[in-house]
């Protein structure tokens, strides 16, 4: 018998964060949105716990147990008694290191896909509750649609989306370390104050009513000053997609993938097109969202 299980990507339309606390992470207002990329995650009944991966950069996705797929069952089965014996196989299609949650999504997925193969009964809060554990974007990877993060990302309020939204993906050629790019947050920000992090009301009017236009103009992404200093090269992209038309360009998360809001489906075809014809970027993807989180297939 095996369990597969399919997560989403996510978006973060807008991350406001606030200043380092004593245990070195940064309170957040995370407003999250799961969009139409995914992995998934097979676990089979095995002698011994053992990763595979294939997909785009499967190569950088680490086979060991410090992956969090790794780390959700062997966190399951630590709770029920058991030994986590399984063969975890992740179909990757979300960008590796790209602020998309690819990793947190496997954690999810992983988890899930343990609960049903093992029948633990574990309820939906101590799914969160170890989500919780293994990494401040799993959570949402789990419960999916839209939600506000806040704490470390992890504390999460769900939100009313009254319409779909179209976007745009673009690779970049290289990964961000998400722990470099809050360093250097901290750097930037050094010697002036910084606000407590709050959502944007404008913002989620905007998901709620469904309007694109007004969700353009209230996108935002605290962390996109670190990432462009560290790779200063995705500002050419941000103006390339602009320039295609994109409603809203920026940083996804802690980057480096950047994040193209278009008025639909049709003009996310032209913004993607015109990105793969600049030569800022990798591959290009197009996506839409709110989507389900985690889900058993």
């Amino acid at each position: 018998m095996s369990v597969t299980v399919r997560v989403p990507a996510k978006v973060n339309v807008q991350l406001a964060v606030g200043a380092a606390r004593p245990d070195g992470f940064h309170d957040l207002a995370n407003v999250f949105l799961a969009v139409g990329l995914y992995d998934e995650v097979t676990v089979t009944p095995a002698a011994e716990l053992r990763i595979t991966c294939d997909g785009p950069d499967a190569g950088q996705v680490p086979l060991d147990r410090t992956n969090l797929a790794a780390r959700a069952a062997i966190a399951l089965a630590g709770r029920r008694g058991i030994e986590p014996n399984v063969h975890l196989h992740i179909a990757k299609d979300i960008p590796v290191a790209g602020g998309m949650a690819g990793g947190s999504a496997d954690g999810a997925g992983a988890l899930l896909a343990c609960d049903t193969l093992w029948g633990t009964g574990a309820s939906r809060e101590e799914l969160l509750e170890i989500c919780a554990e293994l990494g401040s974007d799993v959570p949402f990877s789990l419960v999916g649609g839209a939600a506000l993060g806040v704490g470390r990302g992890e504390r999460l309020t769900a939100l009313e989306v009254g319409g779909t939204f179209h976007w745009v993906f673009a690779m970049a050629g290289r990964g961000l370390s998400t722990p470099a790019v809050f360093r250097e947050f901290d750097r930037l920000a050094e010697g002036r104050g910084i606000p407590e992090p709050v959502a944007s009301e404008d913002l989620l009017a905007a998901l709620a009513k469904g309007d694109v236009d007004a969700l353009a103009a209230a996108v935002s992404n605290d962390l996109q000053p670190a990432a462009l200093s560290l790779f200063p090269e995705l500002a050419d992209t941000l103006a390339a997609g602009r320039g295609a038309g994109a409603l809203a360009a920026l940083v996804s998360g802690s980057g480096p993938t950047t994040a193209f809001l278009a008025r639909d489906a049709e003009a996310a075809k032209k913004v993607a097109e015109a990105l793969r014809m600049s030569g800022t970027c990798g591959a290009v993807r197009v996506a839409a969202g709110p989507v389900a989180g985690a889900t058993v297939l």
